[in-house]
């Protein structure tokens, strides 16, 4: 046990500091360039720490300069999730040739990693507080362990997900594959819009490179916005907003070039890709009744809480009051994938079982 604590922990360390030491050089040349005649030495560290963080999609309080008004982040990239799972899969596996099976069970040491990760980030999260940035530290135990446990989960022995999970899976590999081509294709529409947006905020080439690296990451958050929006509930970009098919309502817009892509009026037309997710419930019964009708109902189950989690991921706050509402509403982009899903699925079960008689 003491082995495997040691081991752990020195992997646990080395996997936060794969991405920590280039988000250091990140935030010190933002710090240089900046120019602040008041900024401490401090802030570069603190900056990579808060980057460090919001890559674990840790939500931040803050209190907004000069006059301290609160605002909150919690709007960040389901893409920057990806590069903590790679250290953390990578460190584990390392940890695992290095222990060469002086262990009694490899989900222990699965545990013990995870614990150990999320207690690192839980730390970091307290001390790396300030007047103007707090991290929502009592988050990170849960945000943090389930990211490190489920990275572990797929290095060494890898665990065999159960046939309802894998076809939920299936099902959304489908929706986000579909939703990111879409995006794409919309990207090269409207360039011109994006070109824009870039050119007004004048970053320069270091940060033109950042700020490609951030849409990068933010892909991924534009794909459910673009499966919501496809599925008739919409997407919200600021507090009062709603772009969907049928209702248009868009003030300011905050100047992400990947917003460039949004529609610029009613699409009623739009409406049409719902038939694409009755489809999807239509592939999910005939994956699945094969297996029988309570594999199925599992199936639908798993699909239902992925949209929650997806849109829990996808959606938030992004700074202050006016963008107090970003991305998808969570309930009803859940309610919509059930219900579209479900009729699909309802109606494959129906005629499947007509025909069986």
């Amino acid at each position: 046990m003491q082995r495997v604590l040691s081991v752990s922990l020195s992997h646990v360390i080395r996997s936060a500091a794969f991405l920590l030491l280039p988000f250091s050089f990140i935030a010190l040349i933002a710090w240089a360039t900046a120019g602040s005649a008041s900024g401490s030495t401090t802030d570069p560290i603190r900056g990579a720490v808060w980057i460090w963080l919001g890559a674990h999609h840790i939500p931040f309080q803050l209190a907004l300069p000069p006059t301290g008004i609160a605002g909150y982040l919690t709007y960040l990239p389901i893409g920057g999730v990806v590069l903590p799972f790679i250290a953390i899969r990578s460190a584990f596996n390392r940890a695992i040739d290095r222990l060469q099976g002086d262990f009694h069970d490899i989900n222990g040491v699965r545990i013990i990693f995870s614990t150990l990760y999320a207690l690192l980030v839980t730390a970091l999260s307290f001390l790396s507080k300030s007047t103007a940035v707090s991290p929502q530290w009592y988050l990170a135990p849960v945000i943090a362990f389930l990211i490190a446990l489920i990275a572990t989960l797929t290095a060494g022995v890898r665990v065999a997900l159960s046939r309802p999970v894998r076809i939920a899976a299936r099902i959304w590999a489908l929706i986000l594959g579909g939703s990111l081509v879409a995006v794409t294709i919309l990207i090269f529409i409207n360039f011109s819009q994006v070109k824009d947006i870039t050119t007004t905020l004048q970053p320069g080439f270091f940060g033109g490179f950042l700020l490609l690296f951030l849409n990068v990451l933010y892909l991924p958050n534009a794909a459910v916005g673009l499966a919501s929006y496809f599925s008739g509930t919409g997407l919200a970009v600021g507090a009062g907003t709603l772009v969907s098919p049928l209702w248009y309502h868009l003030g300011q817009i905050p100047a992400l070039p990947l917003l460039g892509i949004l529609p610029t009026g009613k699409q009623p037309l739009a409406l049409l890709a719902i038939l694409a997710f009755i489809g999807l419930g239509v592939l999910l019964a005939r994956w699945s009744l094969v297996y029988g009708i309570q594999a199925l109902i599992q199936s639908y189950v798993f699909t239902v809480v992925g949209a929650l989690i997806v849109g829990y991921l996808a959606s938030g706050s992004l700074i202050t009051a006016e963008m107090g509402a970003m991305g998808v509403s969570i309930w009803k982009f859940a309610l919509s994938i059930a219900v579209e899903i479900g009729i699909g699925a309802a109606a494959t079960t129906f005629i499947m079982n007509r025909n069986n008689r």
